[in-house]
């Protein structure tokens, strides 16, 4: 249990807004081990100190929070979700949801998002830049949700995973992040950071969800690849890759994304050149069970269907081979397509191919804080840091599915979940 104790005489005096939290078990995701009874002295938004709580001082007239009973971590990072995206709504039933009406569903998914314990997120696809006005609202304070950045509209091929092929050629519709040919893409890319993106998410292959392409499938070539990582980088945006074909992944690492998501067809030279060119993977292996399980009822298309049949297992495979092979990995899930909230399910299955628990808290924490560009902000319990901060009752090092029953969160100081 979480207790919340109002304040304690200590021997130095506190500031106003001066919390003390008392950590039964803390994870140290810097150096990879747990330290028992600590306490986290946090001021305003961000961490002040971390100790041993036998013996120490802390501020007078603190707040002080009990969580000696529980395993305390730092804020997760889930470095791949849709929060305007409602996954029951699949296939053709998208195409009667207006882009205002995502933006307000994304508002519901931000705040059960948060619920769940992950404080950041990366956004890497939203129609109408939905995903910037729930960024803004959030940062404002008018809505509840983790810290986001956020893509905009993803950019892709006519008629590839990132356009939208559900009309019919009556309707002459083409996706709003559709830029054909390097020059096009170059200013597609000038066009979204104009409107508020803080990365770019291109689509280099084809996708499981989209009608009419193969996830295996090449799109954007190499030449047009380097062009929006040109471009991209000279904006001081990062750049990520929907790829799921072996071709397409390593040309995109070539072209010199930051991260290639899914990577699901990866071989051993795409393994290898990850390393080598310090890529990071984001690798969704939860979400093909909500697909093949739920999947028919949400409205996914029966081709998309077959195809996560067909690739979801040799994701989860591959996924164990880059573990070995040495990769970068970085927490991510592709929330909305699975509801949201249930970000934490993904664990298990990182554990169950290959990570330890502690890997698989890193790759949500230092490691997407390092990908996300936010390592001096996010991603451990440190001073100077955002005081993020969560809490789970069991010990997820000997039981990683205990994540997925979080008991507090705090973000930048301010409790959202207290039992």
């Amino acid at each position: 249990m979480v207790a919340i104790v109002a304040s304690v005489p200590t021997a130095a005096s506190a500031a106003p807004g001066v919390v003390a939290i008392r950590a039964g078990r803390l994870v140290d995701v810097v150096n990879a081990q747990v330290l028992s009874d600590q306490t986290i002295v946090i001021e305003g938004e961000r961490i002040r100190s971390v100790g041993p709580s036998a013996g120490a001082s802390g501020p007078v007239g603190a707040q002080v929070i009990d969580l000696s009973r529980a395993t305390v971590l730092p804020g997760l990072i889930d470095a791949h979700t849709h929060l305007t995206s409602d996954p029951q709504l699949g296939g053709y039933r998208s195409l009667g949801v207006s882009a205002v009406r995502e933006a307000l569903y994304g508002a519901r998914a931000a705040r059960m998002t948060l619920q769940a314990g992950f404080t950041t997120v990366r956004n890497v696809g939203a129609s109408a830049y939905g995903d910037v006005a729930l960024r803004d609202a959030i940062n404002d304070g008018d809505i509840p949700g983790p810290r986001m950045l956020v893509s905009g509209p993803a950019l892709g091929i006519k008629g590839g995973h990132c356009d939208n092929n559900l009309l019919a050629p009556d309707y002459n519709y083409t996706g709003e992040g559709v830029a054909d040919g390097p020059w096009a893409a170059r200013a597609k890319v000038r066009e979204v950071v104009k409107y508020g993106a803080d990365l770019i998410k291109i689509c280099a292959t084809g996708g499981v969800l989209s009608k009419g392409d193969e996830p295996g499938a090449e799109q954007y070539s190499l030449e047009e690849m380097q062009a929006i990582v040109e471009e991209a980088h000279k904006l001081g945006r990062k750049v990520a890759a929907h790829a799921h074909g072996t071709a397409g992944i390593k040309d995109a690492i070539v072209a010199g994304v930051d991260s290639v998501e899914h990577a699901s067809l990866i071989d051993t030279e795409g393994i290898r050149l990850a390393r080598q060119k310090g890529t990071w993977l984001v690798m969704d292996i939860y979400n093909d069970d909500f697909i093949l399980q739920e999947g028919e009822k949400a409205g996914i298309l029966p081709e998309s269907i077959e195809k996560e049949r067909k690739i979801g297992k040799l994701q989860r495979e591959n996924f164990e081979r880059a573990v070995k092979g040495g990769d970068r990995i970085a927490f991510g899930t592709d929330a909305g397509v699975y509801p949201h909230g249930d970000n934490a399910k993904q664990f298990f299955y990182m554990v169950k191919y290959g990570m330890t628990p502690m890997q698989a808290i890193e790759a949500a924490t230092v490691n997407a804080a390092q990908l996300l560009g936010l390592q001096e902000q996010v991603g451990a319990i440190a001073p100077g840091r955002y005081a993020d901060i969560v809490a789970v009752d069991g010990d997820p090092l000997q039981d990683i599915t205990a994540l997925t029953k979080v008991r507090f969160v705090m973000k930048g100081g301010q409790v959202y979940k207290a039992p």
